[in-house]
């Protein structure tokens, strides 16, 4: 968890300085090699960064690959994310949506999209962030490779490989009637860390710095949750192995995550308000906690993951229900949330507290 009352890994590297330029004052070669002194190779590399493209092995003969990018703006605010948070998440949700298929994250590709007017150090701390979050998270994985331009707006592209160690892909599709429905990792905190950071850090609209100071109990952890998710990456091959039926990372909040489950798979998800804790409104709302939704054969559960609900034959128009009544519109569509605040938006919701 990030103590936000104490500077990040990256504070002093991103003091300017004349050994410090901007973006725009070196080479793509000085920026490259300033990422590379900081990223180790990753455990399946079989040729690194340097040549037109990274060779990585695949014992199970396939690979599973995902993609996000984040955008400065709709997906995070510079103000209340140092270069450190931003790699780190980065990270995080891509090795998510890896152990979601119930893969082991084997490499990362990130391709950056950086403003002139930034530091060099500003790249070195993203760097940082990328290599902490993957041996954290995913030991063995690590960046092999990317691009780098310069843009008006601050982008971040990764794509994720991962190995699924000759075990079939756990997809959403797969949950049946009588299943447990179970989670693995937190529900609602970053949700409640994103609403304190408009609520508190958000004046006339625009982002200003997270002072520790003025934060409640239990603030500080919220906004760390959604600044620098901790998603339980190594879960994914246990949910596999140990027979789940379908699996997803909930990025979008746990409702609307699960529908999509429950739609996939011709069924609907009934969850139990007494087991989503003492804020169930947070729980089916807030995403970006990257915490795992499986379903198991009932009384399988393995170590890791705590029931929430079970599986029932569909019920037409209610993809989920909350204590057997329907869950209306709940959590994030980036279509149809973007214009709004993100501290509004994370609360739609047709169900009370």
């Amino acid at each position: 968890m990030v103590d936000l009352s104490a500077p990040g890994p990256d504070a002093a590297a991103q003091t300017p300085g004349s050994d410090d330029p901007m973006i725009g004052e070196v080479s793509e070669g000085h920026v490259l090699r300033t990422i590379l002194a900081r990223t180790p190779p990753a455990r399946d590399t079989l040729l690194g960064p340097g040549d037109d493209a990274a060779v990585i092995a695949s014992p199970s003969g396939s690979v599973v690959a995902t993609t996000d990018t984040l955008v400065e703006g709709p997906d995070f605010r510079a103000a209340w994310s140092t270069g450190y948070d931003l790699g780190w998440k980065s990270a995080a949700v891509n090795l998510a949506d890896i152990a979601a298929m119930g893969a082991r994250p084997t490499a990362l590709l990130v391709a950056l999209a950086v403003p002139k007017e930034r530091r060099v150090s500003f790249v070195a701390a993203l760097a940082d962030g990328f290599r902490d979050a993957c041996a954290a998270l995913a030991p063995g994985c690590a960046v092999v490779g990317g691009d780098l331009t310069v843009s008006a707006t601050l982008m971040i592209a990764v794509t994720a490989l991962g190995d699924l160690e000759g075990r079939a892909a756990v997809t959403r599709a797969g949950a049946r009637v009588g299943d447990d429905v179970a989670i693995a990792g937190e529900m609602g905190h970053a949700a409640h860390g994103l609403a304190v950071l408009f609520g508190r850090f958000h004046p006339d609209g625009s982002a200003a710095p997270v002072d520790p100071a003025v934060l409640a109990d239990g603030e500080a952890e919220a906004i760390a949750a959604q600044l620098r998710p901790v998603p339980p990456i190594g879960l994914g091959p246990v949910a596999a192995i140990a027979g789940a039926t379908a699996m997803m990372d909930v990025s979008d909040g746990l409702a609307l995550d699960a529908g999509r489950m429950a739609e996939a798979s011709r069924v609907t998800i009934a969850f139990e308000s007494s087991a989503l804790g003492a804020h169930p409104r947070r729980a089916l709302a807030g995403g970006e906690d990257h915490a795992l939704l499986a379903t198991f054969p009932a009384g399988a559960l393995p170590p890791g993951f705590r029931r929430i609900g079970s599986v029932v034959a569909a019920v037409d128009g209610a993809p989920v229900l909350y204590d057997g009544e329907p869950v209306g519109p709940l959590g994030w569509d980036p279509y149809r949330d973007a214009g709004e605040d993100a501290a509004g938006s994370a609360h739609h919701s047709a169900v009370s507290p």
